[in-house]
């Protein structure tokens, strides 16, 4: 199960309404708000896929300006990744094989450019790393 918080802005005189769609939206959970138009929700999902898809349901709430994931929390994920991490070696084997050329490895640092929906399903173990 992941867990997310994420905060939502929008205009103060369109507060009240957000908030109330929020608290109405199936998609997340409300928690708090301030008289500048932030409000903090969380999402849950069971993979990072879920959590993205509900998100994008509350980007699509008339009237929020923006809807940013602050935290993230995945049990299931953290454990997986620390053993992972515990037994793998300090350098990935890629950057210690000669025989690849440098311009054939994949960068995945760039979230700007990445499709964020392929490199959840990677995460969640639904999809190869190509």
């Amino acid at each position: 199960m992941n867990i997310s918080s994420i905060v939502v802005q929008t205009k103060p005189e369109n507060l009240k309404q957000v908030v109330e769609d929020l608290k109405n939206c199936e998609a997340c959970d409300y928690h708090l708000h301030d008289e500048k138009g932030r409000v903090i929700i969380t999402i849950e999902g069971e993979g990072v896929e879920e959590e993205l898809k509900k998100l994008r349901v509350v980007e699509n709430i008339p009237n929020v300006i923006s809807a940013d994931m602050q935290m993230a929390y995945s049990e299931e994920e953290l454990n997986e990744n620390i053993n992972v991490l515990e037994n793998s070696e300090a350098v990935p084997k890629i950057l210690n094989n000669k025989d690849i050329d440098p311009r054939d490895m994949v960068y995945n640092g760039d979230l700007k450019r990445k499709d964020l929906e392929a490199f959840a399903r990677q995460l969640d173990g639904v999809e190869e790393v190509k």
